[in-house]
């Protein structure tokens, strides 16, 4: 699988985001893992965004910058890249077309040049080759002759230039600065999302089965309009990560993004935090809250289990929905907002509304737009691609290189039945990436609690009850506090050494130990 494209981020569009200087030293870490070290840390990081645009003078680049190679059998692209770039690069010239590939992958190069004259074999099936071996890696083509065919298939095919003989200086400098200013962007791009967990192109969510293309080919037209959506679907089946694929693909991209979980604020507090409050509305308010409603405004709010929020709050939800206005808890001053609301649920709406437990009003103006995600055991035929996209992503983030599944681990997970969806997934395979000592994942370590199954007639709380009884018996975070804790004791709870065991790194490991809760009074002392 091509290395840029991870679950549900990856595609890579060249959009306006910007890195604050607290991210720089983790994207420069990132950047440096993510390609094996070929790259140094990207130009548009540490460039100074006031500085003034550089003018291009008529005479060679001349600050040491980038490692190129070239290849060229007649000499001319060769000359003329080492008369550009001057002391700008480290240029390394090679003549046989069997040696490209080993070179990219053996030595560090920031750029490739490649004379199409000089290819006894086809340039698009190489530029191909070299995409799938590194995908973040500019590669200019050369040639002394100008067909336009030739141009459009090469650029189709990855290049980023191609430029024709006699090539200025000028125009090799301006050409291996676009490129390498494109590079930065897609690293940044690629960081970030791998950080929000959200993409921004419809195109690649996986959805092979006939149920998900639906529910997808729903949401696209969605995100072109600006009524509010009502997203439902079991726990765990990715309803926050498409309401934010929604957000960014719609007119509103450039605007908030806010995110509220109704049910993991307490209900005397939620209130606060959709609308805020002024200074002394209640005790402990001791001083005024912007609420989630105004960080939101001009962009999307997503509320994520709506049915868990109490009828007296779903009143003035009502009155935000038709009216865009509102009054801070304790505060008499309307405050309008324009904002598009996108909520979601894993409970059945409709028969709470007939039960008495919601709004029947606030539900048909919620759902303008509505659409259900399907359970991952519904589309059987993305639950290896999503393994596999969850297993490139884990590897990332705790350091390891895995080469995919065992054929036994495949089948294991292919007749699972999933309850927990992609959530119960992803948190398997980050256990298994965890266990793993071995360069492909096992069966073994493919861990999965023994169900059994109700009948798909139950509504979504007996699904909900029976995922909780799952849990309770078998938590995954709790093997996973236990094997943690167990290779701390045995490494005299020196967490460099329990981390070399474990196959991770260090910073892996602290990440681990503060998210399960593990301490120990002689780390109080480091």
């Amino acid at each position: 699988m091509n290395v840029d494209l991870f679950l549900f981020a990856f595609s890579v569009n060249f959009i306006d985001n910007p890195v604050v200087a607290k991210g720089q030293k983790d994207l420069a870490r990132f950047g440096r893992f993510f390609c094996k070290g070929r790259y140094r840390q990207p130009e548009s990081i540490m460039k100074d965004k006031h500085k003034k645009p550089k003018e291009y003078s008529p005479y060679p680049c001349s600050k040491a910058q980038y490692r190129a190679l070239v290849f060229d059998r007649r000499g001319r692209t060769h000359s003329a890249v080492i008369v550009a770039l001057g002391k700008k690069a480290e240029v390394r010239s090679i003549s046989d077309e069997d040696e490209i590939l080993n070179e990219i992958r053996l030595n560090q190069y920031d750029l490739v040049f490649l004379d199409n004259d000089s290819l006894s074999g086809n340039i698009i099936d190489l530029l191909h080759i070299l995409k799938i071996s590194d995908p973040f890696l500019p590669i200019i083509v050369t040639s002394e002759f100008e067909r336009a065919e030739v141009i459009v298939a090469v650029m189709k095919g990855g290049a980023s230039d191609f430029l024709v003989h006699p090539i200025s200086p000028v125009r090799i400098c301006i050409s291996c600065d676009k490129a390498i200013k494109i590079r930065d962007q897609r690293f940044e791009i690629a960081y970030h999302r791998r950080n929000q967990d959200i993409v921004y192109d419809f195109n690649d969510v996986i959805a092979f089965s006939p149920a998900m293309q639906r529910a997808l080919k729903s949401l696209v037209e969605f995100a072109k309009v600006d009524a509010n959506i009502l997203i439902s679907g079991e726990a765990g089946t990715g309803k926050s990560f498409l309401a934010g694929t929604v957000h960014f693909n719609s007119r509103r991209r450039e605007r908030p993004f806010v995110e509220v979980n109704c049910s993991k604020i307490r209900l005397d507090l939620l209130e606060s935090e959709l609308f805020g409050h002024e200074k002394g509305a209640f005790p402990g308010a001791d001083k005024q809250r912007i609420g989630r409603f105004e960080q939101a405004n001009g962009g999307t709010i997503f509320l994520s289990q709506i049915g868990r929020m109490d009828l007296e709050l779903q009143d003035n939800l009502i009155r935000v929905v038709e009216k865009k206005s509102f009054e801070r808890v304790g505060g008499n001053k309307t405050i309008n907002v324009d904002v598009r609301i996108i909520a979601a649920t894993n409970r059945d709406l409709a028969r709470q509304v007939d039960e008495g437990f919601f709004h029947r009003e606030l539900y048909h103006k919620l759902s303008e737009l509505a659409v259900s995600l399907p359970a991952l055991r519904e589309r059987p035929k993305c639950i290896l691609p999503l393994a596999e996209a969850l297993l490139q992503r884990r590897c990332l983030a705790l350091h390891r290189e895995l080469e995919g599944f065992t054929e036994n681990a495949r089948i294991k997970m292919q007749n699972y039945d999933w309850p927990g969806n992609i959530r119960q997934l992803a948190n398997t395979i980050e256990r298994a990436v965890i266990l793993e000592d071995g360069m492909q994942v096992h069966a073994h370590n493919i861990v999965l609690p023994k169900i059994k199954r109700e009948s798909r007639e139950d509504s979504f709380e007996k699904l909900r009850e029976q995922q909780k009884e799952v849990s309770a018996h078998n938590s995954l975070a709790r093997q996973e506090k236990e094997l943690f804790t167990k290779v701390l004791e045995e490494s005299l709870w020196v967490q460099k050494n329990a981390a070399k065991r474990l196959g991770i790194s260090t910073r892996a490991m602290l990440y681990k130990i503060r998210e399960l809760g593990i301490a120990h009074s002689h780390w109080k002392d480091q």
